[in-house]
């Protein structure tokens, strides 16, 4: 009898679902059953579009040459463009050949890294996690080392905590500000002490800059790539167009990096993709040569919201909220809600907990299981100001009859 092996790869099926996406595939389906549910699960502004930027796509889709295959590595004409942008906003300066183009951030995040890593390296990866890195490491055939931080912190991880998780085998510093899922910004004096730190051990940082327009108060944001300039020729920014001109949909993200690494990973998404829909391109050309008032409108309402969830989150006896300063996260502790019955029922995860804020509150949030630290609910407030109000007015309605 013939012995057949298993039907997916063992590396394939090692692979977790994206929880995110999870949450919010479930809470949409729920609602388009008839059920009443609130989505804080997804990571997308609320925003349509800019009109200037879906104009730009529609003059696209009639010429000719957007029809036809484009260079890999993108449009040369939206290379530069990022080239420029970045100088702009960061200061850090490069040219256009030092930008690919790619299918959303995610692709920017797994060329990224199946560029850099073979197998064994190890990745310092600060937790709470953004769900995709350490799926994208692994896949890569490294090994994410966790560097664990709370709320007592802000959820920032020191340059001691950093150096403690370091081993002969650490090839990479996965670097977030603002962070999802907790929102934190590092100051510029620690962005620039862990940058020295990982140039003076010769590590590799790869920085996550999607959020980079998104901070709220005092709080002040730089790219590590500029202000640890000892870094130089060992760092790749990973960024796109989805967070800052509300373009999720529209799949256009970018790596910077040295040439030689930029090369590699253009010659991966030859074989993985080609080039990205010119279309989404054209439209993605037009978002970043523009000015930024779109940002600073949804800035505004994202801040007045930030507010407003930390404020009701704040009064629900066993939750605790520390404030964000950037991205559109809150990412509060309900520690203090497990163990204890709601509506008779007993959480003793967070996992279940949000499991049971769906069923008996019809609410949407996505548990700290998946990003890496239990005990943690995230929420989006990239939603409504209502909507938002009723959610959490149900998940504290929630606690206070129990």
């Amino acid at each position: 009898m013939e012995v057949m092996g298993a039907r997916v790869s063992d590396r394939i099926a090692a692979i977790a679902e994206s929880a995110t996406l999870a949450v919010d595939a479930k809470a949409k389906a729920l609602k388009a059953a008839g059920r009443p549910v609130i989505g804080f699960g997804a990571g997308e502004p609320d925003f349509p579009t800019p009109d200037y930027i879906v104009e730009a796509a529609v003059q696209a889709c009639r010429d000719p040459r957007n029809h036809r295959y484009t260079p890999v590595a993108g449009l040369p004409e939206l290379r530069a463009a990022v080239a420029v942008k970045t100088h702009r906003d960061t200061g850090y300066e490069v040219d256009g050949s030092h930008v690919l183009i790619t299918n959303g951030g995610k692709q920017a995040v797994y060329n990224a890294f199946a560029t850099l890593l073979d197998p064994g390296d190890e990745v310092l990866l600060v937790a709470p996690y953004w769900t995709t890195y350490p799926e994208a490491i692994k896949l890569a055939g490294g090994v994410p080392v966790e560097v664990p931080t709370d709320e007592t912190s802000g959820y920032l991880a020191t340059v001691q905590q950093l150096d403690a998780a370091r081993t002969p085998r650490t090839k990479v510093l996965v670097f977030v500000s603002p962070s999802n899922p907790t929102g934190a910004v590092y100051p510029p004096d620690q962005v620039a002490e862990i940058g020295r730190w990982a140039a003076e051990h010769g590590l590799w940082v790869v920085t996550d800059e999607i959020y980079e327009h998104l901070v709220y108060g005092s709080a002040r944001n730089v790219s590590i790539a500029t202000v640890a300039p000892e870094l130089a020729d060992r760092v790749v920014v990973l960024n796109g167009v989805a967070k800052t001109y509300a373009m999720t949909g529209w799949r256009v993200g970018w790596m910077i990096g040295p040439p030689d690494i930029v090369k590699a990973a253009t010659n991966l998404q030859s074989h993985a993709t080609s080039n990205v829909a010119n279309v989404s391109q054209m439209a993605a050309l037009a978002a970043v040569s523009g000015d930024l008032a779109a940002v600073a409108e949804m800035r505004t309402a994202f801040d007045r919201r930030r507010r407003a969830i930390v404020g009701m989150l704040g009064e629900i006896p066993g939750v605790v909220c520390p404030e964000p300063q950037g991205a559109f996260y809150v990412y509060p502790s309900v520690k203090g809600l497990l163990g204890k019955p709601l509506r008779g029922t007993v959480s003793m995860s967070s996992a279940e907990l949000a499991g049971l804020i769906l069923d008996e509150a019809e609410v949407a949030v996505v548990p700290g299981e998946a990003f890496g630290t239990p005990g943690y609910l995230r929420l989006s407030y990239a939603l409504g100001d209502d909507d938002l109000a009723e959610g959490i007015g149900r998940i504290a309605k929630l606690v206070a009859e129990s």
